[in-house]
């Protein structure tokens, strides 16, 4: 893209979507045993860090950028849902499910893909979670 994708307000600009039409994906960190956990949500839903500890059984922490490049190969802005450096969990969204086509970041903060929830859960071997705020 010629315009940022970084954030899911540029994203949806730049692509002429709504912002909800965003799967953003957020790294946090499983404190027990180190591993990332990323949570691919609705662009316009803010992450409920005490459902993510209920849904995963685990303490969990807000992730550094060192630990989010480590863990997915993506610097945050352009992390991807999909095709990380290590095994993470990974939790999807339910709210995604109500959109035809949604986007996602491609690797970089210049570039995203088009798909659908159904796909990116396939994909990615997600689970489908209620994880927003409210």
């Amino acid at each position: 893209m010629a315009e940022s994708t970084r954030t899911s307000a540029e994203a949806a600009a730049a692509i002429g979507c709504s912002v909800a039409q965003i799967a953003k994906a957020m790294v946090f960190r499983e404190v027990e045993s180190g591993r990332a956990l990323i949570v691919v949500a609705s662009g316009g839903n803010r992450v409920c860090t005490n459902k993510l500890a209920e849904l995963t059984g685990k303490t969990i922490a807000h992730a550094d950028a060192a630990f989010v490049r480590e863990k997915t190969g993506f610097a945050i802005g352009g992390v991807s849902p999909i095709a990380h450096v290590s095994e993470a969990d990974i939790l999807l969204d339910e709210d995604l499910f109500q959109y035809e086509e949604i986007w996602a970041a491609a690797g970089s903060p210049f570039a995203v893909f088009r798909t659908t929830a159904d796909a990116l859960a396939s994909a990615s071997g997600a689970r489908v979670a209620d994880i927003k705020e409210g």
